[in-house]
């Protein structure tokens, strides 16, 4: 769902009036219906009741409308500090991104980046888990959106995702059927490298990061999925790749053990209007994560 619709079920909860409700946003009356009913579809809940006459809030309508509102107030926030902020005009930003990124919370994301600074260019560049850290180091890119797997020196850290972890395993494999599988079930089983030098990733992995000298290495999250059907080893991946890595000879399944955390990681030194702006918005997501829980 995006702020904008947002916005349209709050003031239509206060109205009750789909056309009072439209002209305070400049809308068509038919044009403002239909954000309405696309934002009921995507969370599942009627928030209306509609007849000739009147419109009424139902009853998880009520409980719902509480919640955007502190969204919007946050959102309103945001804008409101960066008012004060010199302008950040129309610089650009060079963003690491790591595999799946932020996943489906890039359209808030990017709200929440345009709030504060509407003619901000993004640049993508790939990073992969070996040069995550050091491209923000090196000033390669401004930011990167990161796997956070521990703390480096002289960066900050910002976590926004906190999601589940997930064993990518060959369609064939006998523990592709299971629901779920525990660090026992994985015991002794072959698992892909990912290939990066700090630590902490060995650490996340857990049993997984057990690797034998004919373990299949891979540098990027993407590449896992295709080296676990070409290998016939075990990957790991965070919850969001089984939408956005799908590939038909492997299957996810759901992996006892700690979360994976995406983060936004910049430079402690940096503090440019624009990269601030980028943490602000990050931490503001990553609030907005924590109401929807």
């Amino acid at each position: 769902m995006d702020i904008q619709s947002l916005r349209y079920v709050v003031t239509l909860a206060e109205e009750l009036h789909f056309g009072r409700a439209a002209r305070q946003h400049y809308i068509a009356e038919q044009a403002f219906g239909r954000r309405v009913r696309r934002l009921e579809r995507e969370i599942g809940v009627r928030l209306f009741d509609r007849t000739s006459r009147r419109v009424t809030l139902t009853a998880a309508g009520e409980r719902f409308v509480a919640r955007p509102q502190r969204v919007l107030a946050q959102v309103d926030e945001l804008a409101e500090v960066a008012s004060t902020e010199p302008p950040v005009g129309t610089d650009e930003l060079r963003v690491g991104m790591l595999g799946f990124g932020l996943a489906d919370r890039w359209p808030r994301m990017r709200e929440l980046v345009a709030a504060q600074a509407p003619h901000l260019r993004m640049t993508y560049v790939d990073v992969d888990w070996d040069s995550q850290y050091d491209a923000v180091r090196s000033g390669a890119v401004d930011v990167s959106v990161a796997h956070d797997v521990g703390p480096a020196g002289g960066l900050v850290f910002d976590p926004v995702l906190d999601v589940g972890r997930f064993a990518v395993v060959p369609r064939h494999s006998p523990l592709a059927e299971a629901p779920r599988l525990s660090e026992d079930d994985i015991v002794g089983e072959q698992w892909i490298r990912p290939i990066g030098r700090h630590p902490g990733l060995a650490d996340w992995a857990g049993p997984a990061g057990v690797y034998g000298s004919t373990s299949t290495l891979v540098r990027t999250p993407g590449m896992v999925p295709a080296a676990v059907a070409t290998s016939g080893q075990l990957g790991l991946h965070g919850d969001p790749a089984r939408w956005f890595f799908p590939h038909p000879d492997v299957r996810y399944v759901p992996l006892d053990g700690e979360h994976a955390i995406v983060s936004v990681v910049s430079r402690e030194d940096e503090n440019r209007p624009v990269v601030r702006a980028f943490r602000r918005a990050a931490r503001t997501l990553a609030s907005l994560e924590r109401q929807a829980r």
